[in-house]
């Protein structure tokens, strides 16, 4: 029996997680297997909704470590996953993503001894900025087993000297979760109080600090935004951090609802099922954010994304995303094409279908057997 613990700190890791654990589920004679949210971002109902929307069961254990620096959380959650990688005695610790949990749980379950996989391996910004990419960096460097997204990732890890043997392309757990739940999402009905028409409106996310931190890059970011909301009205589930900023820099004002077909439709952030089914009915897809450029891809939406760079750049060499960084300039430019000529070729990547979890646990299984 292959006893493995499997991590969530974030939201985002809720998506990559529930497919790993339906995969499991189905082999309950071979794997015994545990939950762990370490609580680094929880709100209990947002938490309880994407625990819905996914079928995933509650967490088994519960951290509750909360928010705090940087380092503060990486430790607080070391301190608290040792003691439970001690009461366990796990063969195996799964981690998902780039949050802090991910590498915190790595670095203790390694110093325990007990192996670790890493779910989206080999992912790279080249931003070293990005507390993500140091998160990245430091747990691929520890892992024993690194599934990737795509070849590119792999390309990364030979490139840094990982053994070959360590490294498995496997595709896209999140594009798992999507393709498992589109159909679903699609039959939702379309929100009521948005006054907005299925595929004439944009969906923005927002929350990077680079973004939204420095009151002159966010002006700029928000006045490009109003810009394009006269043409076509854009959703926003405002994150907590940007609403913050906006009130603190007295920013409100660009992001009026302007009326039928314009403006902005501030709601609040929503769960998994709902925010798909406004993303697949979307023109356009403008965020900050990183899962979102992928599925973007899969669902054939044109993505621009607001950064400089990203580490997921096989979005942009096959899929339908751009990046445009936060000048205001770029950001019109990129918009302006997007509705003048909405279609873009695209290729969905390799192993991008509903089956990486699958191979996941199939390596993992096969490797015990040994």
């Amino acid at each position: 029996m292959l006893k493995i613990i499997n991590v969530v700190g974030a939201r985002p890791n809720f998506m990559k997680i529930a497919p790993l654990i339906d995969a499991m589920n189905r082999f309950p004679d071979r794997i015994e297997h545990l939950l762990v949210h370490t609580g680094q971002h929880y709100d209990r109902k947002m938490s309880k909704a994407f625990f819905e929307d996914l079928g995933m069961p509650r967490p088994d254990i519960d951290l509750e470590v909360g928010s705090g620096t940087h380092a503060e959380q990486t430790g607080k959650v070391m301190m608290a996953f040792e003691k439970v990688c001690r009461d366990t005695a796990p063969d195996l610790v799964v981690v998902v993503g780039d949050v802090n949990s991910t590498m915190a749980c790595t670095i203790t379950a390694k110093k325990l001894g007990i192996r670790v996989a890493h779910v989206e391996a080999g992912l790279r910004s080249r931003d070293m900025a990005m507390p993500e990419e140091i998160n990245r960096l430091c747990t691929d460097v520890l892992c024993d087993y690194l599934f990737t997204t795509d070849l590119l990732a792999d390309r990364n890890l030979v490139q840094e000297g990982v053994p070959e043997e360590k490294i498995h392309f496997v595709g896209n757990v999140m594009i798992d979760t999507l393709l498992k739940h589109s159909e679903r999402a699609s039959k939702l009905p379309f929100p009521e109080g948005l006054d907005v028409t299925p595929g004439e409106y944009a969906v923005l996310t927002l929350h990077r600090p680079s973004n939204v931190d420095d009151r002159d890059t966010l002006e700029g970011v928000l006045e490009a935004l109003h810009q394009v909301s006269e043409r076509l009205p854009i959703v926003f589930p405002i994150h907590p951090r940007t609403e913050k900023m906006v009130r603190q820099f007295d920013l409100g004002h660009y992001l009026e609802n302007a009326g039928a077909g314009r403006g902005f439709r501030l709601i609040e952030p929503i769960g998994y099922l709902d925010f798909l089914h406004l993303n697949m009915n979307a023109k356009m897809i403008l965020t900050d954010s990183g899962g979102i450029q992928e599925e973007a891809t899969v669902l054939g939406v044109p993505c621009i994304t607001l950064r400089f760079n990203t580490e997921r750049p096989i979005t942009c060499e096959m899929g339908t995303n751009v990046l445009v960084g936060n000048r205001k300039e770029d950001i019109l430019s990129a918009a302006g094409k997007v509705l003048a000529d909405p279609d873009r070729e695209y290729q969905v990547p390799d192993r991008w279908d509903g089956r990486a979890a699958d191979r996941i646990v199939k390596i993992l299984m096969d490797d015990d057997e040994q």
